[in-house]
């Protein structure tokens, strides 16, 4: 966008210089008449073009300043949603921790249990 406004700008000024010269080509005026024309008309295509300039770098501003604060915000709704996964994260591993306990503790009451009856039929056909 950027290269479109500083092409347009570069068109201003060539077609401000190419319609000086064919001014000062084809006028019937003195020498003096014509360089006072070609510094008036000089000083006009500067003041457009820093005109041009102008509105093109308040565009600029404007878009950056917009682009910044987008940016902006999409980075606090990324923290916000960091945050969000950090505590489901830490809530999932408590309840991994949790159940692997849990599962350690039932596990261990099994094999428990089955040393107890491997005893208790051992016990019955000694007897």
């Amino acid at each position: 966008m950027a290269d479109r406004g500083t092409d347009w700008i570069k068109g201003l000024l060539v077609g401000g210089l190419i319609g000086a010269a064919l001014g000062i080509l084809f006028a019937p005026k003195s020498g003096r008449e014509t360089r006072e024309d070609i510094a008036r008309k000089t000083d006009e295509l500067l003041a457009k073009a820093r005109e041009e300039y102008e509105k093109a770098a308040e565009k600029s501003r404007i878009a950056y300043e917009e682009a910044a604060a987008k940016l902006k915000a999409a980075e606090g709704v990324a923290r916000e949603k960091a945050g969000e996964l950090e505590g489901k994260l830490g809530q999932l591993a408590t309840q991994g921790m949790e159940s692997l306990a849990e599962n350690k503790s039932r596990l261990k009451r099994a094999i428990d249990a089955g040393v107890e009856t491997y005893r208790e039929e051992k016990n019955k056909t000694s007897v």
